[in-house]
């Protein structure tokens, strides 16, 4: 318990080390971070809302005193394609049958399918030593459409068995039970065990085309599940993140990251290409330029140092939302605040794209950027401030 204690610490000391030694236009300092496991990596696999999901897990699980621990990304992956597969048969081939998910799919199932350390299960039976779906996903996809289209006009009772035979094959079979540590549990027992529920966790979107402080299905491909977020204000939403972080919480984030100012150096800001500051003194070169060259300049300026980000309201996330502009496109897990030198507020990211970028691993995502484009998120609902907590009656 002691190593893994001084693990975590070690963990945070040098995310701390990196915010105040950046070499670059940026200086952040650390308001207030939370413990995290380690960096992991999804690979070539559509599967950041397990990664994301599980360090969201690992972090409740520190929090709870249950020390560091490794959850198999794959099991949950695994278990969900199942469940995926006989709704798409149910729904007549009518449901988004893709890599992709949801946080719904990582914490809804706790209760009932268990969780497993990732020893048991890497998922990792394919040749490779990382994780590459594209020939697993494409197997599912055209065994499945197979068995939706076949000419007896019925399914059989075999075409479960063998599409759990692809699974197997590529990700290893399901533990029905495991030793650790010495002890020997079965998915169900270990998350008991660990303390995990479903039902100590709520979903929070921002969107006006439902009534705030009631539930909805946000209406993106991934939530196949159609699962129920609690829609709150634009500013609500950002209330309860900041609590969450300081009552010592981590948040399970789903946003778009296909914006000019989510880098893959590490930053995540919305910038407001109009402003004079980011236009430069040049304006009619910039607006000579073609839309990939003012992209590039764009991006220069990003990485140059702080710039001058749009205001952010309710009517511009809404309008995001309907023209497909905000799309459902990566979970990660918000762990801290930090601020610039400028006193601009950035929320601390970790990633699963492996210890990449100038922060190993971590984005520092603007305040801004978060109130625009964020989906869906998933706390514990201790974190909920209590004025909030009593609207939603939970």
């Amino acid at each position: 318990m002691k190593k893994i204690f001084i693990a975590s610490v070690a963990l945070l000391m040098t995310f701390s080390a990196w915010a105040q030694t950046d070499s670059t236009g940026y200086q952040f300092s650390v308001v207030k971070q939370n413990p995290i496991t380690s960096i992991k990596n999804q690979g070539s696999s559509g599967t950041c809302w397990s990664f994301s999901g599980v360090g969201f897990l690992e972090s409740e699980l520190l929090k709870m005193g249950k020390g560091e621990q490794d959850l198999s990304e794959m099991y949950i992956v695994r278990r969900n394609y199942e469940d995926k597969a006989q709704k798409y048969l149910r729904l007549d081939g009518h449901l988004n049958f893709a890599q992709g998910g949801s946080f719904a799919d990582v914490i809804e199932t706790i209760n009932e399918y268990g969780v497993v350390p990732n020893e048991a299960m890497p998922g990792l039976n394919y040749g490779e030593t990382g994780h590459k779906h594209g020939e697993l996903a494409d197997g599912l996809t055209g065994y499945l459409e197979g068995i939706h289209k076949n000419g007896n006009k019925r399914y059989s009772t075999a075409w479960f068995t063998g599409f759990k035979g692809i699974l197997d094959a590529y990700l290893g079979e399901k533990p029905q039970s495991f030793t650790y540590k010495g002890k020997t549990y079965t998915p169900q027992s270990w998350a008991k065990e660990l303390g995990l529920d479903s039902n100590n966790y709520v979903s929070i979107s921002s969107f006006t085309h439902h009534p705030f402080y009631a539930p909805f299905a946000v209406e993106v491909p991934d939530n196949w599940r159609w699962a129920l977020s609690y829609n709150v204000p634009m500013d609500a939403m950002i209330k309860i993140m900041d609590n969450a972080i300081e009552k010592g919480y981590t948040i399970a984030w789903a946003s778009d990251v296909s914006e000019t100012g989510f880098t893959r150096n590490g930053l995540g800001v919305y910038p407001d290409d109009n402003a004079p500051e980011n236009i430069g003194s040049d304006q009619a070169h910039w607006l000579g330029l073609s839309a990939s060259q003012k992209v590039t300049e764009l991006r220069k300026k990003i990485e140059a140092g702080p710039v001058k980000e749009i205001a952010v309201t309710q009517e511009m996330r809404q309008a995001g939302f309907d023209n497909q502009e905000t799309t459902d496109d990566h979970g990660m897990q918000i762990f801290g605040i930090a601020k610039d030198q400028n006193g601009t507020k950035y929320y601390m990211v970790k990633n699963s794209w492996g210890e990449t970028g100038k922060y190993k691993g971590i984005w520092y995502v603007s305040e801004t950027f978060v109130k625009y484009k964020t989906i869906s998120f998933v706390v514990n609902k201790q974190a909920l401030p209590k004025d909030i907590t009593d609207k939603l009656k939970l």
